[in-house]
Protein backbone atom coordinates (compact mmCIF):
# COMPACT_ATOMS: atom_id res chain seq x y z
CA UNK A 1 0.00 0.00 0.00
CA UNK A 2 1.78 3.31 -0.98
CA UNK A 3 1.20 6.31 1.37
CA UNK A 4 -0.72 7.93 -1.61
CA UNK A 5 -3.94 5.48 -0.60
CA UNK A 6 -3.16 6.14 3.18
CA UNK A 7 -6.39 8.53 3.67
CA UNK A 8 -5.49 11.03 7.03
CA UNK A 9 -7.59 10.75 9.44
CA UNK A 10 -7.35 13.80 11.89
CA UNK A 11 -7.84 13.08 15.59
CA UNK A 12 -8.32 15.98 17.96
CA UNK A 13 -5.99 15.94 21.14
CA UNK A 14 -6.47 16.72 24.75
CA UNK A 15 -5.06 18.68 27.38
CA UNK A 16 -2.74 16.18 29.28
CA UNK A 17 -1.03 17.91 32.60
CA UNK A 18 1.63 15.66 34.00
CA UNK A 19 4.35 15.91 31.18
CA UNK A 20 7.84 16.54 32.40
CA UNK A 21 8.67 18.70 34.80
CA UNK A 22 4.91 19.26 35.32
CA UNK A 23 4.63 21.36 31.48
CA UNK A 24 0.95 20.78 29.95
CA UNK A 25 1.18 18.72 26.78
CA UNK A 26 -1.42 17.80 24.59
CA UNK A 27 -1.49 14.43 23.56
CA UNK A 28 -3.80 11.41 21.46
CA UNK A 29 -4.20 7.98 23.13
CA UNK A 30 -1.76 6.09 21.47
CA UNK A 31 -4.07 2.94 20.84
CA UNK A 32 -6.00 5.48 18.53
CA UNK A 33 -3.58 5.92 16.31
CA UNK A 34 -2.38 2.27 15.97
CA UNK A 35 -6.05 1.59 15.08
CA UNK A 36 -5.93 4.31 12.46
CA UNK A 37 -2.63 3.07 11.28
CA UNK A 38 -3.60 -0.73 11.22
CA UNK A 39 -6.86 0.09 9.36
CA UNK A 40 -4.44 1.84 7.11
CA UNK A 41 -4.90 5.52 7.32
CA UNK A 42 -2.20 8.29 8.80
CA UNK A 43 -3.54 9.91 11.67
CA UNK A 44 -2.81 13.53 11.82
CA UNK A 45 -3.36 15.24 15.21
CA UNK A 46 -5.46 18.54 15.94
CA UNK A 47 -4.62 20.00 18.49
CA UNK A 48 -6.60 22.57 20.49
CA UNK A 49 -6.76 26.56 19.84
CA UNK A 50 -8.89 29.30 20.21
CA UNK A 51 -7.78 29.38 16.80
CA UNK A 52 -10.92 28.08 14.79
CA UNK A 53 -9.43 29.19 11.37
CA UNK A 54 -6.16 27.20 12.23
CA UNK A 55 -8.59 23.74 12.82
CA UNK A 56 -10.52 24.32 9.73
CA UNK A 57 -7.22 24.53 7.56
CA UNK A 58 -6.28 21.04 8.76
CA UNK A 59 -9.60 19.63 8.61
CA UNK A 60 -9.16 20.66 4.75
CA UNK A 61 -6.48 18.26 4.98
CA UNK A 62 -8.11 15.17 6.47
CA UNK A 63 -10.40 12.95 4.49
CA UNK A 64 -11.68 12.17 7.82
CA UNK A 65 -12.24 13.36 11.30
CA UNK A 66 -12.31 10.83 14.68
CA UNK A 67 -13.28 12.21 17.77
CA UNK A 68 -11.88 10.01 20.72
CA UNK A 69 -12.52 9.78 24.76
CA UNK A 70 -11.98 12.04 26.98
CA UNK A 71 -13.41 14.52 30.07
CA UNK A 72 -17.28 15.55 29.93
CA UNK A 73 -19.55 17.95 27.67
CA UNK A 74 -19.87 20.99 29.36
CA UNK A 75 -23.92 21.07 29.50
CA UNK A 76 -24.00 24.70 28.22
CA UNK A 77 -23.95 23.59 25.05
CA UNK A 78 -27.16 21.87 25.27
CA UNK A 79 -29.04 24.34 27.22
CA UNK A 80 -28.57 22.96 31.00
CA UNK A 81 -26.72 23.74 33.81
CA UNK A 82 -24.26 21.73 35.66
CA UNK A 83 -25.37 18.50 37.53
CA UNK A 84 -23.63 18.19 41.09
CA UNK A 85 -21.78 14.74 39.40
CA UNK A 86 -20.12 16.29 35.94
CA UNK A 87 -16.63 16.10 35.67
CA UNK A 88 -13.91 18.00 34.21
CA UNK A 89 -14.67 19.88 31.08
CA UNK A 90 -12.91 21.52 28.39
CA UNK A 91 -13.97 24.64 26.97
CA UNK A 92 -11.52 24.63 24.48
CA UNK A 93 -12.13 21.03 23.60
CA UNK A 94 -15.57 21.13 23.65
CA UNK A 95 -15.72 24.40 20.83
CA UNK A 96 -12.96 22.79 18.66
CA UNK A 97 -14.51 19.21 18.39
CA UNK A 98 -18.00 21.22 17.80
CA UNK A 99 -17.10 22.98 15.03
CA UNK A 100 -15.51 20.00 13.21
CA UNK A 101 -18.33 17.75 14.10
CA UNK A 102 -20.71 19.97 12.44
CA UNK A 103 -18.51 20.91 9.94
CA UNK A 104 -17.91 17.37 8.81
CA UNK A 105 -21.98 17.10 9.20
CA UNK A 106 -22.24 19.75 6.70
CA UNK A 107 -19.31 18.48 3.97
CA UNK A 108 -20.75 15.02 4.14
CA UNK A 109 -16.91 14.02 5.23
CA UNK A 110 -16.56 10.93 7.49
CA UNK A 111 -16.79 11.28 10.94
CA UNK A 112 -16.61 8.54 13.67
CA UNK A 113 -17.15 9.18 17.72
CA UNK A 114 -15.95 6.99 19.88
CA UNK A 115 -17.59 7.82 23.70
CA UNK A 116 -17.06 11.45 24.51
CA UNK A 117 -16.95 11.34 20.78
CA UNK A 118 -20.50 10.04 20.37
CA UNK A 119 -21.61 12.64 22.86
CA UNK A 120 -19.92 15.44 21.22
CA UNK A 121 -21.52 14.77 17.52
CA UNK A 122 -24.98 14.36 19.54
CA UNK A 123 -24.62 17.56 20.88
CA UNK A 124 -23.40 19.09 17.85
CA UNK A 125 -26.81 18.37 16.05
CA UNK A 126 -29.01 19.20 18.48
CA UNK A 127 -29.11 16.15 21.18
CA UNK A 128 -28.89 16.05 24.81
CA UNK A 129 -26.58 13.99 27.27
CA UNK A 130 -27.19 12.33 30.64
CA UNK A 131 -24.62 14.15 32.47
CA UNK A 132 -23.89 11.97 35.23
CA UNK A 133 -25.52 8.36 34.67
CA UNK A 134 -25.54 6.89 37.97
CA UNK A 135 -27.58 9.71 39.59
CA UNK A 136 -29.86 10.65 36.55
CA UNK A 137 -30.77 7.38 34.57
CA UNK A 138 -32.16 3.65 36.51
CA UNK A 139 -29.93 1.06 35.81
CA UNK A 140 -27.56 -1.91 37.76
CA UNK A 141 -24.61 -1.44 35.39
CA UNK A 142 -21.66 0.01 35.90
CA UNK A 143 -20.65 1.75 33.03
CA UNK A 144 -17.42 2.96 34.61
CA UNK A 145 -16.62 -0.60 35.10
CA UNK A 146 -13.28 -0.35 33.06
CA UNK A 147 -12.23 2.49 34.26
CA UNK A 148 -12.44 1.35 37.36
CA UNK A 149 -11.01 -1.90 37.18
CA UNK A 150 -8.19 -0.44 34.54
CA UNK A 151 -8.93 -3.70 32.92
CA UNK A 152 -9.32 -1.84 29.18
CA UNK A 153 -10.16 -4.94 27.30
CA UNK A 154 -12.36 -6.63 29.32
CA UNK A 155 -15.88 -7.08 27.75
CA UNK A 156 -18.06 -5.63 30.43
CA UNK A 157 -21.53 -6.46 28.74
CA UNK A 158 -22.87 -6.89 25.39
CA UNK A 159 -24.52 -4.20 22.94
CA UNK A 160 -27.43 -5.33 20.68
CA UNK A 161 -27.24 -3.67 17.52
CA UNK A 162 -30.38 -3.24 15.27
CA UNK A 163 -29.79 -5.97 12.48
CA UNK A 164 -30.68 -3.28 9.68
CA UNK A 165 -27.77 -0.84 10.71
CA UNK A 166 -24.50 -0.43 8.98
CA UNK A 167 -22.56 -1.51 12.42
CA UNK A 168 -24.37 -4.82 12.37
CA UNK A 169 -23.19 -5.48 8.47
CA UNK A 170 -19.75 -4.19 9.43
CA UNK A 171 -19.68 -5.97 12.64
CA UNK A 172 -21.20 -9.39 10.45
CA UNK A 173 -23.59 -9.39 14.21
CA UNK A 174 -26.28 -8.30 16.06
CA UNK A 175 -24.70 -8.79 19.28
CA UNK A 176 -21.11 -8.03 20.62
CA UNK A 177 -19.36 -7.63 23.93
CA UNK A 178 -17.74 -3.72 24.91
CA UNK A 179 -15.84 -2.65 27.39
CA UNK A 180 -17.23 0.90 29.06
CA UNK A 181 -15.31 3.73 30.83
CA UNK A 182 -18.29 6.69 30.44
CA UNK A 183 -20.86 8.18 33.41
CA UNK A 184 -22.42 10.30 30.31
CA UNK A 185 -24.66 8.67 27.16
CA UNK A 186 -27.36 10.30 24.79
CA UNK A 187 -30.52 11.34 26.95
CA UNK A 188 -31.98 13.44 23.68
CA UNK A 189 -31.12 12.28 20.23
CA UNK A 190 -30.17 14.77 17.66
CA UNK A 191 -32.30 15.31 14.38
CA UNK A 192 -30.61 13.06 11.72
CA UNK A 193 -29.12 10.46 13.94
CA UNK A 194 -29.92 6.61 14.62
CA UNK A 195 -29.70 4.92 17.71
CA UNK A 196 -28.31 1.42 16.31
CA UNK A 197 -27.28 -0.18 19.54
CA UNK A 198 -28.08 -0.16 23.13
CA UNK A 199 -26.68 -1.81 26.60
CA UNK A 200 -28.57 -4.34 28.02
CA UNK A 201 -30.18 -1.38 30.59
CA UNK A 202 -31.07 0.82 27.27
CA UNK A 203 -28.38 3.60 27.36
CA UNK A 204 -27.40 4.12 23.73
CA UNK A 205 -24.10 2.48 22.64
CA UNK A 206 -23.85 3.32 18.89
CA UNK A 207 -25.24 6.15 16.28
CA UNK A 208 -25.81 6.51 12.81
CA UNK A 209 -26.55 9.13 10.41
CA UNK A 210 -30.28 8.54 8.81
CA UNK A 211 -28.93 10.27 5.79
CA UNK A 212 -25.89 8.64 3.04
CA UNK A 213 -23.17 10.27 4.81
CA UNK A 214 -20.71 8.11 6.71
CA UNK A 215 -21.24 9.07 10.38
CA UNK A 216 -20.80 6.27 12.90
CA UNK A 217 -20.17 6.67 16.61
CA UNK A 218 -20.00 3.79 19.40
CA UNK A 219 -20.09 5.01 23.09
CA UNK A 220 -17.44 1.92 23.80
CA UNK A 221 -14.00 2.02 23.12
CA UNK A 222 -13.06 -0.59 20.75
CA UNK A 223 -9.45 0.67 19.86
CA UNK A 224 -8.54 -1.62 22.68
CA UNK A 225 -10.64 -4.56 21.61
CA UNK A 226 -9.56 -5.04 18.06
CA UNK A 227 -6.65 -6.39 18.40
CA UNK A 228 -7.16 -8.27 21.88
CA UNK A 229 -10.53 -9.46 23.29
CA UNK A 230 -12.94 -8.92 20.48
CA UNK A 231 -11.22 -8.94 16.90
CA UNK A 232 -14.39 -7.99 15.24
CA UNK A 233 -14.14 -4.48 15.96
CA UNK A 234 -11.21 -3.92 13.70
CA UNK A 235 -13.91 -4.41 11.01
CA UNK A 236 -14.96 -0.68 12.34
CA UNK A 237 -11.84 1.13 11.62
CA UNK A 238 -11.31 -0.39 8.52
CA UNK A 239 -14.74 0.06 7.26
CA UNK A 240 -14.10 3.64 8.35
CA UNK A 241 -10.72 4.31 6.19
CA UNK A 242 -12.24 2.61 3.36
CA UNK A 243 -14.88 5.13 3.22
CA UNK A 244 -12.48 8.28 3.67
CA UNK A 245 -10.39 6.55 0.67
CA UNK A 246 -13.30 7.69 -1.54
CA UNK A 247 -13.04 11.33 -0.40
CA UNK A 248 -11.49 14.16 -2.20
CA UNK A 249 -9.94 16.42 0.07
CA UNK A 250 -9.31 20.06 -0.85
CA UNK A 251 -6.04 22.10 -1.44
CA UNK A 252 -5.01 23.45 1.65
CA UNK A 253 -5.43 26.72 0.29
CA UNK A 254 -9.03 26.15 1.00
CA UNK A 255 -8.95 26.70 4.28
CA UNK A 256 -11.92 28.25 5.68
Amino acid sequence: MTDHHRPLIGITAMHHHTGANGRALQAVRSTYLRAIEAAGGIPLIIYLTDDLSAIHALYNYCAGILLPGGDDVDPIHYGEDPHPQLGSVDPQRDAVELALARRAKTDGKPLLGICRGLQVINVALGGSLYQDIPSQYDTAIDHRANSRSQAWTDLTHPMTIAADSRLATILKTDQIGCNTMHHQAIKTLAPGLRAVAYAPDGIVEAVESTGDQYLLAVQCHPEHLWNSSEPRWQALFADFIAACRHQPTPPPSSSQ
